[in-house]
């Protein structure tokens, strides 16, 4: 679960770490207010769940409260499409007014889980105010990781050792010791999957001050956070993601024109792997689960079917608890009742896979109905 910066530098500060001076603004009158009481000179920020803000044209440096004013008037409202939004944007409802920071010098500063050693990792770089892949691609020298204790976290000792890897001033170690200690006590106690300050900044007069903030929380633990909800904008989630967590359906959106219905996270990795491979691109990642029954795949199909990008569907189920008869009724439930019929293409495997044929066969649909993963690529070709 993503929240906005604002939310984000809230949190921040609850934990010792100092943020910039500011409010969230849902109107230009709001955010002029905001504007003259820093004094005029500020930094707007459009509130969406995306990076690249900056490169969009969604944050902006003002010397008044009347450009605060209009400026806000302009991002209010309107999509705001960054590279990492699809064409259509994500709508900007509120505004983060800020005031202006005297930089001397950006860092990079994050934790976030790492698959590979199963664990909490501390990422640090020098070069700050960049997209960290940027930097690891160019000059992964100036990177540096740094994995806490699983059980007793981060020692003191350690993050002075990162504090000392980004080249601080003297005096500065133990300030930045001490905000990475609060940093990674918040990623643990909210149950986090990151937490970002890019960048974090020394400003002229020698003070470590987060100029930008993200937070994103683990889904997984969300039965022990209540608080979450309110944080929670759901106008920043793809509707067709959210419609599918009503559901109990774990699907995620791409950007391709192949939908996938699976069972199983394994399988389903593997079909859109084997759709890569034939050179078509899957629509999404769904995995109904071993238990779905008839009602559950309808709902599942029909937000495949809710993609306007999708040409092609790939059913490719092996049935274990999962009755491949109950795959075929909601598969032909969900095209009666949306109304569509693209090309489907389904193999299914297991109980009642004979069955669950005959359905589809005598349902009237255009489905072709294959054995193997190799003749389901060929009908993508």
């Amino acid at each position: 679960m993503k929240i906005h910066e604002y939310q984000a530098k809230a949190i921040m500060a609850k934990y010792g770490i100092a943020v910039p001076k500011g409010g969230v603004a849902s109107t230009p009158a709001e955010a002029r207010q905001i504007a003259e009481s820093l004094g005029g000179r500020a930094v707007v920020k459009a509130q969406v769940h995306a990076g690249g803000r900056g490169k969009a044209g969604g944050v902006k440096v003002v010397s008044s409260a009347q450009e605060a004013e209009q400026v806000a008037a302009r991002l209010l409202g309107s999509n705001l499409v960054t590279h990492q939004t699809g064409p259509e944007g994500v709508p900007v409802r509120k505004v983060l007014v800020e005031e202006t920071a005297a930089i001397a010098k950006e860092l990079y500063l994050s934790l976030t889980v790492d698959a590979a050693s199963r664990g909490a990792v501390v990422i640090a770089s020098e070069a700050g105010g960049m997209e960290i892949e940027e930097v690891a691609a160019r000059s992964p020298e100036k990177i540096m990781r740094l994995a806490p204790h699983p059980v007793l976290g981060l020692y003191a000792f350690q993050a002075r050792k990162v504090a000392y890897a980004l080249n601080l001033k003297p005096e500065l170690v133990r300030p930045a010791g001490d905000l990475l200690m609060n940093l990674q006590r918040l990623f643990v106690e909210n149950d986090c999957s990151l937490v970002e300050i890019n960048p974090l900044v020394i400003t002229q007069d020698n003070r470590l001050v987060a100029l930008d903030g993200k937070i994103n929380f683990d889904d997984d633990a969300d039965f022990r956070h209540k608080e979450w909800e309110q944080l929670r904008d759901p106008e920043q989630e793809d509707p067709l993601e959210r419609q599918a967590a009503t559901f109990g359906v774990n699907y995620v959106r791409l950007d391709g024109d192949v939908g996938c219905l699976v069972n199983g996270a394994g399988l389903a990795m593997a079909t859109m792997d084997m759709v890569g491979e034939v050179g078509a691109r899957p629509a999404n990642f769904l995995d109904v689960g071993g238990g779905a029954d008839d009602e559950k795949i309808k709902q599942a199909f029909g937000i495949i079917l809710g993609d306007p990008r999708v040409k092609k569907v790939l059913v490719n189920v092996f049935g274990g608890i999962l009755r491949c008869d109950a795959v075929a009724r909601g598969v032909i439930a969900a095209c009666k009742e949306t109304g569509k019929n693209p090309q489907i293409i389904v193999r299914l495997l297991g109980t009642n896979a004979d069955e669950g044929r005959k359905i589809l066969r005598e349902s009237g649909l255009k489905v072709d109905l294959v054995d193997t993963l190799h003749e389901a690529a060929a009908k993508l070709r």
